[in-house]
């Protein structure tokens, strides 16, 4: 990607990465990411929002050569994971007069993950203004979006916000503003909801403190740009709101039709109770898919067949998700299927330990699906009507 000009003084000089297709071997990208460097160029001084993942470091040079870049003064850095950082020796290399201008405790991190000394660095507090020339910085700590040493910085003469990982997106495009692609939504949205969703709480508190700040571009670190920061605002502000859907979601195995049917069964039952409720097949849905189900969803049933004596691994899997991403969902229940015997529901709750929920029940065969276990079944269901009037 070559350089763009954002405002009079503001370049995206950062990179485009279409064929990225996993991001820290966990997180799928289905239409690649980008990583987001910003320069600000002054009357005698450059200043540097961000760099960009190692890999992309030759496109981020020769932008940099294009706009006749020959010195750059500062970097800031806003957070010291190496999509955004990693770049920063070959800068410090290139422009040796450069300092890192961040907290102490992305300092900290940058030393031990990139080997930079105590020299390369000028510290800065918090909502602390740094004037460098013509250009007029401040700084406003946002830890836990999402690591602890997060920062956002505010440029007022342009009223321009850069936000690091907050309000961005992986999603490659061709299109500059986030208003101008169809899939934005959606993409944000999953991205929200694999790398925000447990820290939603921080998110709330850091949406009223720049609340108070004029802002007209908001500049994140992935993603195409915002020149309606209303929009994402207002995204952010609904889905860190804790405030779920009457939506039942009901992520399951099945090895042998058993749970396949009891699945079938209870969607039945719920869709003729007039509850909106969505399987899904975790063996072909993908993983940031049920992520994104997770922030609406004021239930999840849980289906899970055994596997010797625990549940199926892709489910455990599933919980394991549900727990680390702190999942808003209020009532759940599970319902599956063995052979013999096991501790299936047992091990799930386990993996649950760190949630809040309204346990909704549980209903486990062996074997086929009975006339009998139908009616649990169905009982299963009456409890999550009850259950969604309540809530609501």
């Amino acid at each position: 990607m070559a350089a763009i000009r954002i405002t009079d003084k503001i370049f995206l000089v950062g990179a485009i990465d279409w064929d990225r297709r996993l991001f820290d071997e966990l997180i799928p990208l289905p239409v690649g990411t980008s990583y987001n460097s910003y320069l600000i160029r002054g009357v005698e001084k450059n200043v540097l929002i961000d760099t960009v993942d190692p890999s992309k470091a030759d496109e981020f040079f020769e932008n940099l050569e294009e706009l006749g870049i020959k010195n750059i003064d500062y970097i800031v850095c806003q957070h010291a994971e190496q999509d955004h950082s990693g770049s920063i020796p070959h800068v410090l290399k290139r422009y040796p007069m450069a300092k890192v201008v961040t907290n102490n405790k992305c300092k900290e991190l940058l030393i031990d993950h990139l080997g930079l000394t105590e020299e390369d660095f000028l510290i800065i507090k918090d909502e602390e203004e740094f004037e460098v020339g013509d250009i007029r910085l401040k700084f406003i700590f946002a830890p836990w979006v999402h690591w602890p040493e997060t920062m956002l910085t505010y440029y007022a003469d342009e009223k321009t916000l850069f936000t690091c990982d907050m309000f961005g997106s992986h999603l490659a495009t061709p299109y500059l503003y986030s208003d101008e692609d169809d899939r934005f939504k959606l993409s944000a949205k999953r991205y929200y909801a694999e790398i925000m969703l447990p820290f939603r709480s921080n998110i709330r508190k850091h949406l009223e403190k720049v609340s108070s700040y004029s802002i007209d571009y908001i500049l994140p670190s992935h993603g195409p740009v915002h020149r309606k920061p209303e929009i994402i605002l207002d995204y952010y502000k609904d889905w860190s709101s804790d405030i779920t859907k009457p939506l039942v979601i009901i992520p399951y195995v099945s090895m042998h039709d058993s749970t396949e049917g009891m699945v079938k069964f209870l969607l039945s039952e719920l869709v003729k109770k007039g509850v909106e409720a969505i399987p899904l097949n975790l063996s072909d849905v993908d993983f940031g898919e049920f992520a994104m189900y997770l922030v609406d969803a004021s239930v999840v049933i849980i289906g899970a067949p055994t596997v010797l004596s625990g549940p199926h691994p892709t489910v455990a899997y599933a919980v394991m998700l549900m727990n680390a991403l702190r999942t808003p969902s209020k009532g759940i229940g599970f319902i599956g299927s063995y052979g013999w015997g096991g501790k299936t529901e047992e091990i799930l709750k386990g993996l649950l330990s760190g949630l809040r929920y309204r346990d909704l029940g549980s209903v486990f065969i062996r074997g086929s699906l009975k006339e009998e276990e139908k009616k649990r079944l169905s009982a299963l269901s009456d409890t999550v009507v009850s259950f969604l009037k309540e809530y609501k």
